[in-house]
């Protein structure tokens, strides 16, 4: 009796377990999604419903959705913030450790992940939008506003990225080792030759300030944004407080605001404020 008995508990988990399976693999399908257009192909996942917010994880060219819940980023804004709004992030255009492929436009090296970012936006059938990005984050958010100022409504730029003039070749330098290699290895289409290129013209070309739009464009520049500024080789605080002082409707948070940890609960409301006081 006890035998049969086992049988059938063991049939019903089976059939349980097979029953829930296909709903598991739909939801981790879901999870994961592709848009693609010509020869570029992102990866990019959404987390929660409400208005739209963009994130842009840190990691430089190795930006990637993993690296927002891994140990450099400072808090998980998909978790935080998927509550209250349509979190969506993605994999950069050929990051390493990401699933987003596409040319590397030697000549226009910005403007094609911003068009990433935008094409990922009309995919979704988004118009207006708020992002948040950390780190390389902060000129793509400042090319965002100089390309599509209609649509973004709002700006959180974390620990952003800008020039140091004692260090002009910083980027370069960091992503010629950090990035490139491994990428030729994976794309024999590439050619060592052609990062150095794409590298030049990025970070070399105009190695000023926040690298994708000028004083100028941020003295004028009408959006709301809100720098959390730190203080590291990439992320010098002297460009994001110059840039916070020369937006007409900036915010800054304290400073540091990553240190003690304590702090970042904080300055997460401080974004939360900010984002609710401005979204349409």
């Amino acid at each position: 009796m006890d035998t049969v008995r086992r049988n059938i508990l063991a049939t019903g988990a089976a059939a349980t377990a097979v029953a829930v399976a296909p709903h598991a693999f739909a939801q981790q399908g879901a999870a994961m999604s592709f848009y693609e257009k010509g020869p570029v192909r992102i990866r990019y996942e959404e987390a929660g419903s409400g208005f739209p917010l963009m994130v842009i994880a840190g990691g430089g060219l190795n930006s990637t959705i993993a690296g927002l819940s891994g140990p450099s980023s400072p808090f998980n804004p998909m978790e935080e913030f998927k509550k209250e709004y349509r979190c969506i992030a993605a994999d950069l255009r050929n990051a390493n450790g990401g699933q987003s492929t596409g040319p590397l436009e030697i000549d226009r090296p910005w403007d094609a992940y911003t068009d990433d970012h935008l094409g990922l936006m009309d995919h979704l059938g988004i118009d207006k939008f708020v992002v948040l990005g950390f780190c390389i984050g902060g000129p793509f958010i400042w090319n965002l506003l100089k390309r599509a100022p209609n649509r973004v409504v709002a700006a959180v730029l974390a620990q952003p990225s800008g020039s140091r003039p004692e260090m002009r070749d910083l980027f370069f330098d960091n992503n010629m080792k950090g990035w490139g290699p491994e990428l030729v290895k994976r794309r024999p289409d590439i050619t060592m030759e052609q990062v150095e290129k794409f590298l030049t013209r990025m970070y070399r070309t105009d190695p000023d300030f926040v690298f994708t739009v000028t004083r100028d464009f941020v003295r004028n520049c009408q959006t709301p944004v809100l720098i959390l500024p730190d203080d590291i080789p990439a992320h010098p605080y002297a460009v994001a407080m110059e840039a916070a002082m020369l937006a007409p409707n900036a915010e800054v948070s304290m400073f540091p605001w990553k240190e003690p940890k304590e702090r970042i609960p904080l300055a997460v409301r401080q974004i939360r404020s900010f984002l609710k006081a401005h979204r349409a």
